[in-house]
């Protein structure tokens, strides 16, 4: 099991049940052993760059709501990490299929695409700072878990190898720590040492469940 602060465990065993839905998605599970179709994988990669393209604007979002300036660098190198190494991954690959970088910017945004990322950004917009954050960690957190998983499990032969690499390797792993530490610091300034006992933990706590429930819709778009 990942360590990625006090804040991320408690919620995510609080979800437990969801958490578990997304993370061990049958989706997930056909990268780990190959067997998930290329033409799902694409799907997926198509919603999943329109996807980080929002996700970068909340990212951004949490600049604006940051309450100092290590807040507001932390928040700014991922975005930086997300415009200009993450969503590369995507265009490396689809391009590889045949599928250029226009392809990607025209495709057609899900339903489930634009109800996940609006709710995020819907939480930096009517909340604050740790609304934003508490939407946006399921993303972040999980796919770093998935990646650790994947990278000891994965069948030696699965063609998702890059994808799996790119999630364990060094330098994503490092931006979830940093990430886990952000959200831990953020919520001992705003709630005090004892955060469970303030009445905003369980509206937080929710905000995570929710995201989560949406990274569950989202795997959804890429099933065979």
């Amino acid at each position: 099991m990942t360590s990625y602060g006090h804040a991320f465990a408690a919620w995510r065993a609080a979800c437990q049940p969801d958490w578990d839905a997304y993370t061990r998605h049958s989706f997930v599970e056909g990268l780990r052993d190959g067997t998930l179709p290329q033409s799902a994988f694409l799907t997926y990669l198509v919603q999943d760059y329109l996807f980080l393209q929002n996700f970068s604007r909340a990212w951004a979002l949490a600049v604006v709501k940051a309450g100092d300036l290590t807040e507001m660098q932390t928040c700014s190198t991922t975005v930086h990490t997300l415009l200009n190494h993450e969503m590369d991954l995507h265009v490396r690959t689809c391009a590889s299929a045949g599928m250029d970088r226009e392809v990607l910017s025209n495709a057609q945004e899900a339903v489930t695409n634009i109800a996940y990322t609006r709710y995020v950004l819907e939480a930096g917009y009517s909340g604050d700072f740790l609304d934003l954050l508490a939407a946006l960690m399921p993303c972040v957190l999980g796919y770093g878990e998935i990646g650790l998983r994947l990278a000891r499990e994965a069948a030696p032969d699965t063609p998702y190898r890059n994808w799996i690499d790119t999630y364990a390797g060094e330098e994503y792993q490092a931006a979830c720590a940093e990430a886990g530490a952000l959200l831990d610091s953020a919520i001992r300034k705003r709630l005090g040492d004892t955060p469970e006992q303030s009445p905003r933990w369980a509206a937080l706590s929710d905000r995570f469940a929710t995201a989560t429930r949406l990274e569950v819709a989202f795997w959804e778009l890429g099933k065979p």
